[in-house]
């Protein structure tokens, strides 16, 4: 089982959504938060002064998956989130040692 974490700008969310959907993926967890990589904010200005906007919105999406199903979600957000533009984002990818669903009991790959 994997832990899949992708970073992406705000305005490709439903369609990285739709098309997660489409692949079989069941449930995510998404939560709107603010960073920064390589491109370190930007300036703005704000009538008539500028200012340094250090921490640029992003969002985080969380999905549990089987091992059958994480390389192609991954390769499914890649496509999708990718707008040739610095600031795209990034996935991450963790191993899932035990998932339990709280409701039945469920354990592991039945939990998911």
């Amino acid at each position: 089982m994997k832990f899949v974490m992708a970073i992406i700008k705000p305005f490709k969310l439903d369609e990285v959504r739709e098309a997660l959907t489409e692949l079989g993926v069941q449930g995510i967890t998404v939560t709107e938060t603010k960073g920064f990589g390589r491109q370190k904010g930007h300036t703005e200005i704000y009538r008539g002064a500028e200012y340094e906007v250090s921490f640029l919105p992003k969002v985080k999406i969380e999905v549990a998956l089987s091992d059958d199903l994480a390389d192609r979600a991954i390769e499914t957000i890649m496509k999708t989130a990718r707008t040739d533009k610095i600031g795209d984002g990034k996935i991450f990818v963790f191993d899932l040692g035990q998932v339990v669903r709280i409701r039945t009991g469920e354990t592991n790959s039945e939990a998911l």
